[in-house]
């Protein structure tokens, strides 16, 4: 039977988008395993140091996620953000001004704010035939 031209396009997308989440995940598994050599190496590990290895943690479950209920849902990325701003916050404060400081807490805040408002409308509004997984 012949496929018409939006089931070809979808399964060309499809195939072009998992090449990309296998590599998005290949290059943060280097960048981990790179990151972990440069902590064995200098035999001393930070907070920011934990908080990359939290970061890599966190794209790698988001690729775990899309691949398990072919869904990424809005919240990892919000979450990698958070992350992302603290472990800059914690590197650069020598250099940050309070008023620098309080505005990048507010963003924490801010992508707080949204990650609960996010889950609260889904958990309190889901969609049909939601069964809630990944949540």
């Amino acid at each position: 039977m012949k496929r018409s031209i939006k089931e070809t396009n979808i399964r060309l997308l499809t195939f072009v988008e998992n090449i990309g989440l296998l590599a998005i995940v290949i290059a943060t598994v280097v960048s981990m395993s790179s990151e972990i050599v440069q902590m064995v190496a200098a035999a001393h590990v930070t907070l920011a140091d934990l908080l990359l290895l939290f970061l890599y943690l966190e794209v790698l479950a988001m690729a775990r996620q899309h691949y398990d209920i072919g869904k990424m849902p809005i919240r990892f990325p919000l979450y990698i953000g958070m992350v992302a701003l603290a472990r800059y916050i914690i590197l650069d404060i020598k250099d940050m001004g309070s008023w620098h400081i309080m505005s990048v807490a507010g963003a924490i805040l801010l992508l707080t704010i949204a990650v609960f408002l996010i889950r609260f409308g889904h958990v309190r509004y889901p969609y049909p035939g939601d069964d809630q997984t990944g949540i």
